[in-house]
């Protein structure tokens, strides 16, 4: 099937299984994601973020609704518009960047929304990267940043190479602990392509990322299996005692390990929180102290851009030409499955469930903002 086909309802379900969209609810309502986007920039303006800030911020968002990722979506708007109404979180951070060499700065997020804070780091990484090949911009004083793989597609559109790192509060022991130390902090990574898909790789330590506990927690699901562990340090299938307890590494010692490296270079490098000193923003009251890295690197320092896509482009066919296993129809390559689920979401809508939509409706009520409008089907978008 060809990377850019819109996907038939069988294929969606299993490719959603895949990046963690599934909604057992029978009762699906499917909002334009342009108006989905007007709908969070009206909130968070109403919230105090200046005008570009809130734009910025409900791009993000709704990038991850559409892509599948909806445990980083507008479901977590009320949320994010709670800590920035009681002061937790600033609407209109001062910025302050650091040269540290020609390619390499550091951004104080001044307790700014991470999706902001982050934004404008990589863009510094890729101006840097342009001049010199290379650019790097660690961050201390920011705040959850959402999807991982969104800072790697902001790459992307200037054809870069990059690497994002981030810590987050802690939600995993060390391999072989009991206790709570490690965040299940996201690594992302992309390169571009010319003609076939581009490599996206966003990925947790932890076997699932915690937002699809809070997802199923929300919706009244069960969670599988492995996912994550109750308070004592067994197994749970109860998406409401996971919350309580911690999440599952993926490979044990492996994850762990991943885990670590994120808070190295995003918390040790950037002076921001790290070691399990970094802020819940579910339940604590001071700022965060979130750290992010971010790496841009421009594939025509070794060689022409046409050149580095076309072997990207060979490497994807490769992956493809390989004989599917059993079961398996066909071979992705990372960040694939995302890729057409935002074609098909860009043309059919985002589908919420009854707990968004009613979430979705309080906050335009708190808020006195225009609700979202919802259909009971499909749309046809252009």
């Amino acid at each position: 099937m060809p990377a850019n086909d819109v996907i038939g309802d069988e294929k969606l379900r299993l490719y959603c299984m895949c990046i963690g969209d599934i909604m057992t609810s029978s009762a699906r309502y499917y909002a334009d994601p342009a108006v989905a986007t007007t709908f969070a920039v009206r909130l968070l303006e109403k919230a105090g973020l200046p005008q570009q800030d809130a734009k910025s911020m409900a791009d993000c968002l709704v990038l991850a609704d559409v892509r599948g990722v909806d445990t980083h979506g507008l479901a977590r708007l009320p949320q994010y518009l709670d800590r920035v109404s009681n002061g937790r979180v600033k609407a209109k951070p001062e910025f302050k960047l650091t040269q540290k060499t020609p390619v390499v700065a550091h951004l104080d997020g001044d307790n700014g929304f991470g999706f902001v804070v982050a934004t404008r780091a990589m863009e510094e990484a890729v101006k840097r990267a342009e001049i010199y090949g290379i650019g790097m911009v660690t961050v201390n004083h920011s705040n959850h940043f959402g999807m991982a793989a969104t800072y790697v597609l902001q790459a992307l559109q200037k054809n870069m190479i990059s690497l994002v790192f981030t810590n987050s509060a802690k939600q995993m022991p060390p391999f072989g602990g009991k206790e709570t130390l490690l965040g299940i902090s996201p690594f992302a990574a992309g390169a571009p392509s010319n003609n076939e898909v581009p490599y996206i790789l966003d990925m947790a330590p932890s076997v699932v990322a915690k937002g699809k506990i809070r997802k199923a927690a929300r919706r009244g699901e069960s969670i599988p299996l492995g996912w994550a562990l109750d308070a004592d340090g067994n197994p749970t299938t109860d998406a409401n005692i996971a919350l309580n307890g911690s999440m599952a590494p993926i490979g044990g010692p492996k994850g762990s390990g991943i885990a670590i490296l994120m808070d190295i270079m995003s918390g040790v490098l950037t002076g921001a929180a790290f070691g399990g000193e970094v802020g819940d923003q579910y339940k604590d009251p001071k700022p965060q102290n979130v750290g992010h890295c971010f790496i841009a690197i421009k594939p025509d320092v070794f060689m022409t851009a046409e050149d580095f896509k076309s072997r990207m482009d060979a490497l994807v066919k490769r992956v493809h030409g390989v004989t599917p296993a059993p079961g398996f129809d066909e071979v992705l390559f990372p960040g694939e499955p995302e890729h057409r689920l935002e074609r098909q979401r860009r043309q059919e809508g985002i589908p919420y469930a009854d707990a968004e939509k009613q979430m979705f409706e309080d906050a335009a009520r708190t808020y006195g903002v225009p609700g979202l409008p919802f259909s009971d089907a499909p749309l046809s978008l252009s």
